[in-house]
């Protein structure tokens, strides 16, 4: 076998198989697609499970080119101190979380650290500003009006804010999240 088509030990398959929601050959392909963006003398299995890739590189794939939210997904998923690549357990953890197994009660927690833009615990009306423009887009024809924006970012907070403090934490998150069964569906990401 060449270098760049090394397999995975069967019990390191198996240690990612119980700590993820992917199958065996969910990982396998996994480890294919992240071996794919590395270069061509780091794509044994020793290098792969040691090097990172960058963020830039990610968003390469089509999985998440189209999405919106490709920016925070990798910023959230990566380990790195500055955030700017994933190694290879980031991206399986990114890819686990998007599966069709992962619990809601997971997809709506790194849902909520998506959208939450400055990483501050709660989403404030900034983050769901710019929650609103990553859903309908910046530009002139879609963007929405101030007052618009102003009305929309009212209704979520009267909405979705239990507490009356302003902003949505977690928990009153994952509530709203609870009362949409569609939202699971819809928040994956498939290899």
């Amino acid at each position: 076998m060449g270098s760049s088509t090394s397999h995975l030990s069967k019990e390191l398959l198996t240690e990612y198989q119980e700590l993820t929601f992917l199958t065996k050959q969910e990982i396998l392909l996994a480890h294919k697609r992240f071996s794919d963006l590395l270069p061509q003398e780091s794509r044994n299995v020793e290098d792969s499970l040691r090097v990172r890739v960058s963020t830039e590189q990610i968003l390469t794939l089509p999985e998440l080119k189209a999405n919106p939210f490709r920016e925070r997904i990798c910023r959230v998923f990566s380990t790195a101190p500055e955030r700017d690549s994933l190694s290879f357990e980031d991206f399986l953890d990114l890819f686990s979380v998007f599966s069709d197994a992962a619990t809601p009660e997971i997809k709506s927690h790194y849902a909520f650290r998506i959208f939450d833009f400055d990483d501050d615990g709660t989403l404030n009306k900034e983050d769901l500003k710019q929650l609103v423009n990553c859903l309908t887009g910046e530009g002139q024809d879609t963007q929405l009006s101030t007052s618009e924006m102003k009305q929309l970012i009212e209704n979520i907070l009267e909405e979705s804010d239990i507490d009356r403090d302003g902003t949505i934490n977690l928990s009153e998150f994952q509530h709203v999240i609870s009362r949409s069964p569609d939202f699971t569906s819809s928040f994956k990401i498939v290899l």
